[in-house]
């Protein structure tokens, strides 16, 4: 096609591919749907590719409404999968020692639950400290709603799968800003601490020792640094990151964290968790609703998705920030889709893999062995139920959720277990996933020539150990 788009030959652009190009930020040349991927006609995605194995699919929840995120914890001996529900506003665990046959071992949800309203139980996230593991759980309540300033509650799950042993251990609430936590990490720094980094309904990203937290310190020493936001997009009402990615970065032997804030993203270094310092932002034409930002394990090359319609997922080459050869980075390497009617959600990068939860399209995987021509690896469409296309999200289980056409429908969350490559997606509709990708039976960095550094944290031994040790071996 002549603006440089490659698509399956059913698929007739609706708009001028230039004009596209344009608003999305993208030289034409660089927009591009792989060949591989089988675009079909709307309403009639079923199935997925021979790469993919589907292991298991579990219905979570009654109702239209389903599941947030998803997560999965690390160590070979902890099977443990959890997911959040929106309109139930709980959390629940399911052992996947058997992937075929997950079991549900333990749930929870908030109490006097039909009296709240909100997004619920949105991020949730484990760490590990000493021998003891836990379970933040994030959550978010509007104004009129009890617990409006209820960001997390955390539980010890060390005792798991004997559900009697389960435990909560704190809540973390800020009153400041109402409004909970949209988005958490938790980061195993290279100070020795584990920071459990979260959004808020502010400009900053709210820092929390979780040593302290699990500790039963006092809550005035819990909160101990904050990430402030160079990028807002303050036309939506608010200057909050809206998602990150803390790693370590080997070349500068530094801290750093990567934000989404709505306006662009920005890089920061963190080792010294009190005193952030700005590196570089990315921002230019089409970035507003920054949403996603993940780098490769050196720090390299990024991969960010931006919350609205039509628009790729974006590659950049960060090199020219991370060097300090220029303080913005406004024009990307390539782009990828899964289908450029809809839009792609979260994602997993186990590099050069890079594993998406993609709203109406399901599930998608894509390497970048090539960084500037993304190529599709796999898929399988999990949005089955009254899915439709063009419409990709807006809307809460508070507002217009019985309409198919107002709501967020399909693929939401996805997380990869690094030791044997076990795939997992929530989606909003459907439930709970389980995959398997043909050839990817789990992830080290050694294997790829990289540093094994991901969004999977080594606990025990912090980045040093990420760098030397398979995740396998943890």
């Amino acid at each position: 096609m002549p603006c440089g788009f490659t698509l399956p030959p059913e698929i007739a652009m609706r708009s001028s591919c230039l004009a596209l190009a344009a608003t999305l930020g993208f030289s034409a040349a660089l927009i591009a749907q792989d060949p591989g991927t089988e675009v079909r006609p709307f309403n009639q995605k079923t199935g997925g590719s021979k790469s993919v194995q589907l292991v298991a699919h579990v219905v979570t929840h009654p109702g239209r409404w389903k599941l947030s995120d998803v997560e999965m914890e690390q160590d070979p001996g902890r099977p443990y999968v959890y997911v959040g529900g929106f309109t139930n506003f709980d959390f629940q665990v399911y052992d996947v020692k058997d992937a075929s046959h997950p079991k549900k071992i333990y749930d929870w949800a908030i109490p006097n639950a039909e009296l709240h309203r909100g997004i619920g139980a949105m991020d949730g996230k484990y760490f590990k400290i000493g021998d003891r593991y836990y379970y933040a759980q994030s959550y978010q309540f509007m104004q009129g709603s009890p617990d409006t300033d209820l960001g997390a509650v955390i539980f010890d799950v060390t005792g798991l799968p004997d559900s009697s042993k389960v435990k909560k251990v704190a809540e973390i609430r800020y009153p400041q800003h109402p409004g909970g936590f949209h988005n958490t990490f938790a980061y195993k720094h290279s100070d020795g601490q584990v920071y459990y980094i979260t959004t808020a309904n502010e400009g900053d990203a709210l820092v929390w020792d979780a040593n302290k937290i699990v500790g039963g310190a006092p809550e005035s020493e819990w909160l101990v640094g904050k990430i402030p936001n160079p990028t807002p997009f303050r036309q939506m009402g608010t200057a909050s990151y809206h998602d990150f990615y803390v790693g370590y970065d080997p070349a500068s032997h530094e801290d750093k964290f990567y934000g989404a804030g709505l306006g662009g993203y920005s890089v920061w270094n963190i080792t010294d968790i009190e005193n952030p310092r700005d590196l570089f932002t990315i921002t230019g034409l089409g970035l507003d609703i920054a949403h996603t930002f993940t780098p490769s394990p050196d720090g390299r090359y990024a991969v960010t998705e931006t919350e609205y319609e039509y628009t790729p997922l974006r590659i950049w080459d960060l090199e020219p920030g991370q060097s300090g050869q220029t303080k913005n980075i406004d024009v990307p390497i390539a782009g990828w889709a899964a289908d450029w009617r809809d839009l792609a959600h979260n994602h997993e990068v186990r590099w050069p893999y890079v594993f998406v939860s993609a709203y109406e399209d399901g599930f998608f995987v894509f390497d970048l062995k090539n960084p500037r021509k993304p190529h599709t690896d796999g898929w399988y469409y999990t949005c089955t139920e009254n899915c439709e296309h063009l419409h990709g999200f807006g809307g809460t289980p508070n507002n217009g959720w019985e309409s198919t056409k107002s709501v967020e429908q399909g693929g939401f969350g996805v997380d990869v277990r690094n030791s044997d490559g076990l795939i997992a997606l929530s989606d909003m509709r459907t439930g709970l996933w389980l995959f398997r990708l043909e050839g990817f039976n789990g992830w080290s960095g050694a294997t790829y020539g990289v540093a094994n550094i991901s969004s999977v944290q080594d606990f025990d031994h912090g980045p040093a150990g990420a760098m030397s040790r398979s995740a396998a071996n943890h």
